[in-house]
């Protein structure tokens, strides 16, 4: 049950290369992934346009690998490996998939938080109809608030952010560098979102919480970021456990 395999895809013909010895086995969950480096490469080929969204619309029909959502996309302006015109050209036609899939999100943003946002909105990301696809979720309250399925991935924007998006029906995942001591934002977004929207995550094999950093991320170790999370906002770590775990299984549609 829930998530037995991760498989991770880059281009599309990548993607289809590494993803098709597991067709046949069914019961595979993994997480679409279109990563900006290659874009530089694809984004004047035709046949890469129309192949890309072909492979996605492949692996979400009944009988092949169930992709549980799209992403991660977003724009990463700290390398540039490809031109910020491409990338947002990109970002574009991803959400559009994303939406035409009526697919959950996941979003990579660096040093692109209010372009991100922006191109999101623009795209309908956030859209009464889009929200309307997706089950109500639980606020803090017990009340029930609208899900866009947008997920903001290992989140450094602002608290201010990070309300804004919760309250367009966004969730934010919190990774090891709430852990750093020089990191004064991240603990400032754990204390402002409930943890009803928090997912925590390890970004393995970087971003390594402390009392590791410097030493290459594993998957266990998101138990010293969820440990921080808890102090942070005066919860028993077993609550906050099972509280983003919950939310993770209701993001990706694990029964």
């Amino acid at each position: 049950e829930g998530l037995a395999q991760l498989v991770n895809g880059n281009t599309a013909l990548g993607l289809d290369h590494t993803l098709a010895p597991h067709r046949a086995a069914g019961g595979l969950l993994c997480v679409a992934l279109a990563q900006l480096e290659d874009t530089q490469h694809n984004a004047d080929d035709a046949d890469n346009q129309g192949r890309h969204g072909e492979i996605v619309q492949d692996l979400s029909n009944p009988g092949t690998v169930k992709v549980q959502a799209i992403g991660e996309i977003g724009l990463d302006y700290h390398y540039n490996l490809s031109e910020p015109d491409v990338q947002r050209y990109w970002f574009r036609r991803q959400i559009q998939l994303a939406n035409e899939l009526k697919m959950p999100i996941v979003i990579h943003s660096r040093e692109a938080d209010q372009e991100c946002m922006d191109i999101l909105k623009e795209e309908g990301a956030f859209s009464d109809e889009r929200c309307s696809w997706f089950p109500k979720r639980k606020g803090p309250d017990g009340q029930m608030v609208k899900d866009a399925r947008v997920l903001l991935h290992c989140f450094s924007g602002s608290r201010e952010m990070a309300e804004q998006y919760v309250k367009l029906g966004a969730t934010i995942s919190i990774a090891g560098p709430v852990t750093y001591k020089n990191n004064k934002k991240t603990p400032d977004v754990v204390k402002a979102v409930p943890i009803e929207f928090l997912l925590v995550e390890t970004d393995a094999p970087y971003l390594t919480p402390e009392p590791f950093r410097g030493k290459k991320n594993k998957s266990p170790l998101v138990e010293y970021t969820a440990r921080r999370v808890a102090a942070i906002k005066e919860m028993e770590y077993e609550d906050v456990a099972r509280q983003t775990c919950q939310n993770a299984k209701v993001f990706y549609g694990i029964e």
